[in-house]
This record gives structure tokens, C-alpha cells and sequence, in this order.
């Protein structure tokens, strides 16, 4: 045991709650100061690393810690040189001295064994381009449970006042693995799932206490209040992000190695149109002190009946624990997504519209939470006599088959499941052909979520009959769909591409189009295309529309490096 390790640092307390400080929103500094005043520099970075003397604390080659700097300002939007708000030299210094018999240390910039100093000689607003470097921390040969120590990272600079930074890394304390999750065979939209919730501490250490945090996405809802636990909906935004979310607290210690159960199953309900919605939780280690200030974070209320118990489970097997738990439920739901028609008519000249509708005839909604919204694609035949003079923001010129062009649409998702979209095509009547038909369609796949195939087809006919517009696969038009991943079917491997930049209109179930179709066709996809009809020539959708899988969705954040002198590009 080092020396650190003896030591009782009053930040160790806190050990735990950093993982839950995004729950309460606190804004960069933006402070007004006179002309003569120096500017404030916040030094911004993980306040708290816990390495695991039980697995290999993540990627060897990436760091815990991204320190930046963040100065006031509105942050630089837009494209060309990005003004700088600060020029002139300054120093930060590094210095992780306390952690020597610790942990193992990788510092950036110029490094004297566990001090390093970076320079700078530009700040700009935010601190998305304020960089300084990321810190490596790993367990050594001499690493013993419960050592800790803590970094310190201070700033000068002459008309700059730095908020130094203070970063606490504790070695082998409490580290929660939660309880794994399965779904029952038979469980349906509409159902209860009572799941059986719990922890293992499997790290060196005992913890204080306990947070548990859990998630139900739209249509996923907890019909018990516990005393002991808050509670927040979101219902506004995007379809993605709306659903509840908790917090509750357990002030009993959590022994080391030791296996903890709710006192009761946490009841999870599903809605009538869910269908692939997920439910996730997590515990973490934290102190009675600051699992009440998590309680009282903004946006939640608290909950109303009994305190919700947890209790040692006795002997537990580790495989039945694992770093997250979540499910997607139910798995069995369907929806019915169908296009209509129109049946315009002009003389030569004229210009008309063909509005094609798409709907979602439920019960269930296209929720695509794990791919992260990707879009539904179908495909749009021009008749024949007919040019395209303005298409719809949603969809783009595309090559259906060989030498012959149509248009492919977007519907965005999630989708709810009472969704109605249009899709407004202008045509104009360069000759009349009586009864020319263009097909619109989705791809020919294989979903068994699509309650009704019947209705995956509808036409466009121009200058017709009353014969119907809609549904069925009426004449066959050459070409076969190709196999497609249906929304939500669990593959996860469909590729996007980077086309289905679509806008609102699909996550909003409101009438009409929105934002843009993005590179479906690589050319404009607005007004002003000439696009002739093909004669009424099937699609080939195959193609047409994008995997919506269940793999986990993970969103890069790409930050800009800031270039030295000048101001920096973005």
C-alpha cells in the first residue's frame, strides 16, 4: 500500500457522482468583464478516474481524460477562419506527482516524469477548439487497491485567470456489474415485465452507497412511484429521446464482492404500439450526500409512495452480471406501412400533382432507436408522357434499373404509429397517354413487422379510368425487389450510405414533407428536374430502403483541432 493510499482526501466522497453531473445542466462561463479585467479560462476534463484491478480499464491507446480549455464567448459557427478571443502566450501545467506508486501516467505535450507543461498562444470562444491533450492512466506493478491520488492542472498566462482543474483516480474501489436481463417468450405490447433488477460489487472495495439510474424509451413507462426515487418525462424533441427517466438512491453500504436484488421486481410496462423499445438501467457507487443532491436535480420530481428496498441476493455467479443491462421489448408487435396513390389528369402542357401518401396503419410505431433513426426508403415511377418538374424535399432522382431513372423517397424514423406523410410530385403533361402508370413502391421484403404486404404498391396514373390507384401488385412491371432488413428487425448491419438526410416530417406523424432528401441521387433533388416518364417500368427497390437494426447506435463526435496562428479554420 503507497502512501496515498492512507491518506483521506475529502473529494474521494464524491468518488462515484461524477458518471451523474450530465443530469444537471450547468452552463459555460460567459461573464461579461471590463476591458482591463483578465479573461476567464475554465480548465475543463474528467474529474474522477477509477481503474479496475479486474479488467484492462478500456482501449490501451485511449485516454480518460481530454483536457480543454473553455473561454467565454458564443462559439464559432460556420465555415472560414475562426476568430480567436484571446492572443498571446500561456502555460498549463500538469502535474500528477501524487500519483507515483499509483497508477501508471501518460501525460501530453512536454512531459518530466509525471509534470507536463503545454503552451498555447490562442483561445478561442467554447472550448470545442481549445485542446490542450488527453491523459493515460493504467493500473502499475505496485498498484494496490484503494490507492488514489489526484492530478492537479493549473494555467498562466499574463490577461488570463485560469479555474484550475483537480482530477481524483482511485485504483480497485467499488465496481458495480448489473444484473443481466431476458425477456419472457411470450411477452407482448400491452404487457408487464417485472424485472429482476440487481448489482454485484465486483471491485476491491466497499462503496457508501448506491444510485440506480434507468431508462424506458417512448413507449416504455413505470407505473410504481418510489419515495426513494425521481422521476423525469420527455415528451417534446425528437422521437429518439423522448421517454422517462429515474433516479433513485440506497444509502446502505455495498460490500466488496457481495451480490444486491431490489426488494421487488422493478414493473416495466409496455404501450400498445411499442415495439422494440428499450429498457436499460445502471448502479453506480456513490455517498448518502451526494445521492440526495442527485435526487434533487433539475427537471425531476420525486416520487410518491414507499422507498424502494435493496437486499443482498447471497451467492451470485458473475456471468449472470455484466458492465450494462438493457432489452429491447417487446419483440412482438406489428405495424402496417402503406402507400396510396393518385390519378391526375391535364392536357398536353399542363402542369398537375400527383400527391403520394404514406401511412403507418399501427398498431405499433417504427422505432429504430438502435440504428439511430435511419430512414425508410421507397421508389417512384414516372408515367409515361409525363416529366417531373418539382419532386418532393424528401426524395432525389435515382437510378432504378439499367438506363432507367425514378425518383427514391425518405420517411424518417422513429415513425409513430399513426403517421401520415405526403409526397406532392408535379408533373407536366408533355403528351397525353391515356392510362399511364407509374408504380410506386416499397422494397419487396421480407418483414414479418408489416402486417399487410397488400399495400406496400400503389400508381400514379395519369389521364385514366376510375380503375383503382392503390394497393396490390397488380401488373408486373419487370424486376424483382431485392431482400431488404425490415425496421427493427435486430440485424443492425444495414448500410445507410450517405444518402436519407431526411427531415422532421416522419418523426413528427404530421401531413406533409420536410428538410431535405439528402445525396439520394447525387444531383438536385428540389424543383426544376426533367426527369421523362419510363413508361410505367417497375423499380427495382432492393436498394430502396435502409437496415433499421437493433445493433448498438453510437454517435462520434468529431472535434476540430485548432491551428496555430491567425485563427484557426473550421
Amino acid at each position: 500500500m503507497t502512501l496515498q493510499s492512507n491518506r483521506r482526501l475529502g473529494p474521494l466522497r464524491a468518488l462515484g457522482l461524477a458518471a451523474a453531473t450530465s443530469l444537471i445542466a450547468t452552463g459555460a462561463a460567459g461573464t461579461a468583464q471590463a476591458a482591463d479585467a483578465p479573461l476567464p479560462v475554465t480548465i475543463t476534463g474528467e474529474d474522477r478516474v477509477d481503474l479496475s484491478l479486474h479488467s484492462d480499464n478500456g482501449d490501451p491507446t485511449e485516454p480518460q481524460v481530454d483536457l480543454r480549455l473553455n473561454a467565454p464567448g458564443e462559439p464559432f459557427e460556420g465555415d472560414g477562419v475562426i476568430p480567436p478571443v484571446f492572443t498571446g502566450d500561456y502555460t498549463i501545467r500538469i502535474d500528477a506527482s501524487e500519483l507515483a506508486g499509483v497508477a501508471k501516467v501518460k501525460l501530453p505535450c512536454d512531459a518530466d516524469g509525471l509534470v507536463a507543461v503545454c503552451t498555447g498562444s490562442e483561445l478561442y470562444a467554447g472550448q470545442q477548439y481549445n485542446k490542450v491533450g488527453g491523459i493515460r492512466l493504467d493500473i502499475g506493478d505496485d498498484s494496490e487497491a484503494g490507492d488514489f491520488g489526484s492530478i492537479t492542472v493549473t494555467g498562466e498566462g499574463e490577461g488570463l485567470d485560469f479555474t484550475p482543474l483537480s482530477i481524483d483516480v482511485l485504483v480497485g474501489g467499488p465496481e458495480f456489474v448489473n444484473r443481466r436481463l431476458s425477456l419472457p417468450k411470450d411477452f407482448r405490447a400491452g404487457d408487464t415485465f417485472e424485472a429482476p433488477v440487481g448489482l454485484r460489487n465486483a471491485g476491491s472495495t466497499a462503496a457508501e452507497g448506491a444510485v440506480l439510474r434507468f431508462h424506458g424509451s417512448r413507449g416504455v413507462s413505470f407505473p410504481d412511484s418510489y419515495g426513494n426515487c425521481s422521476y423525469a418525462e420527455v415528451t417534446t424533441g425528437s422521437l429518439l429521446h423522448q421517454g422517462t427517466d429515474a433516479i433513485c438512491t440506497f444509502p446502505d453500504g455495498i460490500e466488496a464482492g457481495a451480490a444486491y436484488a431490489l426488494a421487488e421486481p422493478l414493473k416495466v410496462r409496455t404501450a400498445d404500439f411499442a415495439l422494440h423499445d428499450i429498457f436499460t438501467y445502471s448502479f453506480t457507487a456513490v455517498g448518502p450526500g451526494e445521492a440526495a443532491a442527485l435526487r434533487a436535480a433539475k427537471d425531476y420530481r420525486p416520487g410518491t409512495g414507499p422507498d424502494l428496498g435493496l437486499k443482498k441476493a447471497g451467492d451470485a455467479d458473475p456471468k449472470d452480471y455484466a458492465k450494462y443491462a438493457d432489452l429491447d421489448l417487446p419483440l412482438k408487435n406489428t405495424y402496417d406501412l402503406e402507400l396510396t396513390g393518385a390519378s391526375p389528369a391535364g392536357e398536353a402542357g399542363d402542369t398537375v400533382t400527383a400527391e403520394i401518401g404514406f401511412r403507418n396503419n399501427g398498431p405499433a410505431w417504427v422505432s429504430a432507436l438502435r440504428s439511430g433513426g435511419e430512414p425508410i426508403g421507397f421508389t417512384v415511377a414516372v408515367p409515361e408522357g409525363a416529366t417531373v418538374t418539382k419532386a418532393p424535399q424528401d426524395c432525389g432522382e435515382n437510378t432504378i434499373a439499367e438506363g432507367v431513372k425514378g425518383y427514391l423517397c425518405w420517411v424518417t424514423t422513429p415513425l409513430l404509429e399513426d403517421a401520415e406523410l405526403s409526397f406532392p410530385f408535379e408533373l407536366r403533361v408533355d403528351r397525353v397517354v391515356e392510362g399511364a402508370k407509374g408504380k410506386v413502391a416499397l422494397p419487396e421484403w421480407d418483414n414479418p413487422f408489416d402486417s399487410d404486404h397488400t399495400n406496400d404498391s400503389a400508381w400514379i396514373v395519369l389521364n385514366g379510368s376510375d380503375e383503382a390507384t392503390d394497393g396490390g401488385t397488380g401488373e408486373a412491371d419487370g424486376g424483382t425487389s431485392g431482400g431488404s432488413t425490415p425496421p427493427g428487425s435486430g440485424d443492425g448491419e444495414g448500410d445507410s450510405g450517405s444518402s436519407g438526410s431526411s427531415g422532421t416530417s416522419g418523426s413528427s406523424g404530421t401531413t406533409g414533407t420536410s428538410g431535405t432528401s439528402g445525396d439520394v441521387a447525387g444531383d438536385d433533388a428540389g424543383g426544376g428536374l426533367a426527369l421523362t416518364g419510363a413508361g410505367g417500368m417497375a423499380l427495382i427497390g432492393g436498394a430502396a430502403l435502409l437496415a433499421l437494426g437493433l445493433g448498438a447506435g453510437v454517435i462520434v463526435l468529431q472535434r476540430r483541432r485548432a491551428r496555430q496562428g491567425g485563427g484557426t479554420t473550421a
